[in-house]
Parts: structure tokens; C-alpha cells; sequence
């Protein structure tokens, strides 16, 4: 088994499939169920899959499906694929591994999807995952994936699942030492326009040096996907699994770092919409969202800084969405699609000025107008954190909010509609207190910084030396 040379020209879906095939180190199982066996089809179709396919099966009925696997709730989850690949990879290496386990590296490759339906099914979508040893008796490694069909046909979701799958295969035997090149691979011979990917994760002994939250974090980067989410203790989660039929309540900000305000801001508005009549008993999903301008903000990425991020928000037990919806009606149509029940926004009333500031909506035929109307359209509620003016020491809130004349009436209206209001349970001894004026007294070594953040996120700074905490001081 030869490994791919950095003069190697990219092979489309079929040169792919071939080079598997040819690979006589490789022997495994395909498992789909949902569209057709799509992805096996192109091992066979190209030649050579004997040397390749030891079992092609499509456990299509429910019933035949929970005697071989075990039963689920539902087919299409990310359980259902595990079980699927764990049957798989351990019945190929029990049956085989004392014939050809020396010379033989044996893998899994499954699915399970709901494509386009001549009922109209509403969301089509699958998981998808390979189980492999990169080598003969090794432990095994796995690459999990979550994809969105985007054609409007079936044919077309079919045969765009059957390319993702060759990649994701091709990939995991060809790139699994580099993990980010393999990710940039499975939209080739695709595009986003029909196929998403808003979830990967890798695991195993090839994997073990792998960050799965810089991955998800590089599939919006990419433009793989519109979002990534990661749990409170930090493991990778599928967004709209996340989502689904949850209230949600979301805060933007930098978090460089968390403050007792960013904190404030959550916890005050949970406690008015969770307590709003719709959302008694129900669990508010609470999300603390960096958008991709936000770590663009200085032309590139910087992964230290984004790790540091994302520890301090776990820290402080909350989930991350990584999203590339700057606009907020973006997101707020993003959150639409995979919830009925609640959407709120909390935000400061700086970044309310923001949402009115004209300049950001110039791409719009219709502006500002345009904007406001999409945000609103999808019974999406704001709810503002006031703060004081470190000039004039002036409190702003939701109705004193600063924003240009011609757009007050506007401004009123929505107030005295209900899509914005006020956070009332505010703590008013903290209202002085921004990010950027907490890491700029980290960088001076102003130990003040540490009553301007919870104590859990201060313990995590100092002991991980985060945003230059551990650098010493400039000599006077």
C-alpha cells in the first residue's frame, strides 16, 4: 500500500474508486441503508472490487435491520451508524483475521440516510462512517460524518452520497495521516450547493493527536458548512440533533475572554424566556456563538486563540456554535429550520446599535428594511443588556440605544411589537465592564482583570496561561 506523493494530481470520484480497489491490502464491508447502496455501487462499477468487497448489504427493512443491529428509536441517527459499524468491522475481523489478518487491514464503511421521497420528505439527510485499520492487526480508527442533501431530486442525492461516500473511503485510506487534507477531500467532484457536511469527528489510534473541535471548526471554514456546535465538554455535536424541538436562546460575542456581563447577558434572558408560558417545562437550549468574522477579525485564524475560546466556555458548563452567519437574519432563518419552538437573541446594546447600523446591509437590494424583515419574519425575539458609556457614564439600554434618526420610528415600532426587549434583571454593578478592556489588562498584567470574570474562567486563564497571561511584563 503506497501512500499518495505531493506531485499526485487530484482523481476524480472514479480514479478513486479504482485505486481502492486496487489496493489488495484493503478488505471490508458496506453497509447503507436508506437510498440504495450508492456508495458500493462505484467499487463494483469500476472493477476490480473483488479484491476489495468481502460483503455489500443493504439492511433496508426495520425489522431485518434491529435483528442484525440491534433496535433503535430511529434509523436515521448517529446510534444506528455506530452499531452498524462496530457489527460490520468486528464480524469481518472474527471471520477473517486468522485466514488473511497478517497481510490484510480490514474496515467497515456504512450509512444510513433519508433521501427525497415520492412523499416529499422534508429534511434529507444521512450519517455516514468508516471504521479501518490503517494496518494489518492494528486497532482501529474511525471518521464519522453527518451530510445534508441538498438537490431537489432523488437521483441527484443519490448519486451525490455515493461520491461523498468514495471520498470519505478514499480519504481514510489514503490521507489518514493528515486529517485536514482528507477533510478538505469530501466535496470533491461536489459542491456545497448539494451536499453539506455540518459534523465530523475522528477517532482512534490513527486519530489520537486529532482536535475534533478544530475540525468542526474547519468545516465552517471551508465552507463545508454554514455551522459546527461543540458540547459544554467539548465534544462534537450535530447541530440540528441539537436543536431539534428546543427552545433556543443564543448570545454572539467575542468570549476573549468571558465575562461577568457575557454571563449576565445568558443567564438573565434564560430566565425571562424560560419562563415564558410556551416554555413551561421545557429545557431552553442555551448557545454562546463566535461567528467566523469575529475569528477572521485579524486576516487569519488563530487556533490557540480559538481553543482558548472554546475552553472558557466550556468551562462555565455551555455549548459553542461556530457559525459563518455574520447577519443575523442568517442565523435566525439557520435556527428556523430545525426548531418550531422559541428563537431568542440576547445581545448588549451596543451590538443592538450594530443590527441598526445601515453600512452592513449594503448587499441587500433591500437594505436595512430587507434585514430586519427576515430577522422578524421567523418569530425571532432580542433581548437587550444595557451598558454603561465609559465617556459619559450613561446608561444604554433597548430604548435610548444609539441609533441613526431616520431609523427611530422603525426602532419603536419593534419595541412596541415585542421583537425587542429589555433584559430587566440586570446586575447594575458590572455594566462598565468589555472584553477588550479585561484582555487588555491581561496583557498589562493589571490584576484587576480577575474581578471582571467568574472565578471558574480566571482559575483557567492563570493556569493555562491564556492571552498572554503567563508573559511577563515589559521592563519600564
Amino acid at each position: 500500500m503506497s501512500d499518495m506523493t505531493p506531485t499526485e494530481v487530484k482523481h476524480d470520484t472514479r480514479q478513486k474508486a479504482f485505486r481502492v480497489n486496487l489496493d489488495n491490502s484493503r478488505y471490508g464491508t458496506f453497509a447503507e441503508i436508506g437510498a440504495g447502496q450508492e456508495v458500493v455501487r462505484w467499487f463494483f462499477t469500476v472493477g476490480g472490487a473483488a479484491g476489495t468487497i468481502a460483503k455489500s448489504i443493504s439492511a433496508y427493512d426495520m425489522t431485518v435491520s434491529d435483528a442484525i443491529y440491534g433496535k433503535c428509536d430511529r434509523y436515521v441517527c448517529r446510534e444506528r451508524l455506530q452499531s452498524m459499524l462496530d457489527y460490520e468491522q468486528n464480524l469481518i475481523s472474527e471471520r477473517l483475521k486468522t485466514e488473511r489478518g497478517n497481510e490484510t487491514a480490514f474496515f467497515a464503511f456504512a450509512d444510513t440516510v433519508v433521501a427525497q421521497s415520492y412523499q416529499g420528505t422534508k429534511e434529507c439527510h444521512g450519517w455516514m462512517g468508516v471504521k479501518f485499520q490503517a494496518h494489518p492487526r492494528d486497532d482501529s480508527s474511525q471518521i464519522i460524518i453527518h451530510v445534508r442533501m441538498l438537490d431537489r431530486d432523488n437521483a441527484a442525492q443519490q448519486e451525490a452520497l455515493g461520491i461523498v461516500g468514495v471520498n470519505l473511503l478514499y480519504g481514510a485510506f489514503f490521507h489518514h495521516y493528515q486529517p485536514e487534507k482528507l477533510l478538505e477531500s469530501l466535496l470533491d467532484g461536489l459542491s456545497t450547493d448539494r451536499i453539506e457536511i455540518d459534523m465530523i469527528e475522528f477517532s482512534g489510534i490513527e486519530f489520537r493527536h486529532v482536535d475534533n473541535r478544530i475540525m468542526s471548526l474547519k468545516l465552517v471554514q471551508l465552507g463545508l458548512s454554514g455551522v459546527a456546535m461543540l458540547g459544554p465538554d467539548g465534544s462534537v455535536l450535530q447541530p440540528s440533533e441539537a436543536l431539534r424541538k428546543k427552545p433556543i436562546l443564543v448570545e454572539r460575542g467575542s468570549f476573549r475572554p468571558v465575562t461577568k456581563v457575557n454571563m449576565d447577558i445568558l443567564a438573565s434572558a434564560a430566565e425571562v424566556v424560560g419562563a415564558l408560558p410556551q416554555n413551561e417545562d421545557k429545557d431552553v437550549l442555551q448557545l454562546m456563538e463566535i461567528t467566523m468574522h469575529n475569528l477572521l477579525s485579524s486576516g487569519s485564524i488563530d487556533l490557540n486563540d480559538f481553543l482558548a475560546r472554546a475552553d472558557l466556555i466550556s468551562a462555565v458548563g455551555k455549548t459553542v456554535l461556530i457559525s459563518d452567519y455574520f447577519e443575523y437574519y442568517r442565523l435566525g432563518n439557520y435556527l428556523r429550520q430545525h426548531t418550531n419552538e422559541d428563537i431568542a437573541m440576547c445581545m448588549g446594546a451596543g451590538s443592538l446599535e450594530q443590527l441598526f447600523d445601515e453600512k452592513y446591509y449594503l448587499q441587500l437590494e433591500g437594505g436595512i428594511l430587507e434585514s430586519l424583515g427576515r430577522l422578524f419574519k421567523n418569530n425571532v425575539h432580542l433581548y437587550i443588556y444595557p451598558y454603561r458609556d465609559p465617556d459619559s457614564n450613561e446608561i444604554i439600554d433597548h430604548l435610548n440605544t444609539r441609533i441613526s434618526p431616520d431609523l427611530k420610528h422603525l426602532h419603536k415600532f419593534l419595541v412596541e411589537n415585542g421583537s425587542i426587549n429589555a433584559i430587566p434583571n440586570h446586575d447594575p454593578d458590572i455594566l462598565h465592564i468589555f472584553s477588550r478592556d479585561v484582555l487588555r489588562r491581561i496583557n498589562a498584567h493589571d490584576p484587576s482583570w480577575e474581578d471582571m470574570v467568574p472565578p471558574e474562567i480566571a482559575d483557567v486563564i492563570k493556569s493555562r496561561c491564556f492571552f498572554g497571561f503567563c508573559e511577563r511584563p515589559a521592563a519600564d
